[in-house]
């Protein structure tokens, strides 16, 4: 189920994408419009963290290059004796839906 937050953000999105399409909101203005809507990033389990890496076929030590982190730390996330936070989930959001070419 969407957030309310979600929600809202779609339906401003729809509505200024109307808007752009009558003249009313420029390009600019829509591009601007669109990079403050962006998705939320989800909470990252430690089941779902190893099935992240297993699909990109990398090992601990490569992912923690990639994010420029420790292996230690991607161990500790798969452990579940850490959270991803900050960039690190972000990278893992960008990772699920984009793939990892999107990072390298």
């Amino acid at each position: 189920m969407k957030s309310d937050v979600a929600i809202a953000k779609n339906y401003l999105s729809e509505a200024h994408k109307d808007l752009n399409k009558s003249g009313l909101v420029d390009d600019i203005t829509m591009k601007n419009i669109e990079n403050l809507c962006l998705p939320e990033v989800q909470e990252y389990s430690p089941k779902k963290i190893v099935s992240i890496r297993k699909k990109f076929r990398l090992s601990q030590a490569a992912l923690a290059s990639i994010f420029n982190i420790s292996p230690s730390t991607v161990q500790k996330w798969e452990q579940g004796n850490k959270k991803p936070t900050g960039a690190s989930k972000k990278l893992l959001d960008i990772i699920e839906r984009k793939g990892i070419e999107a990072l390298i």
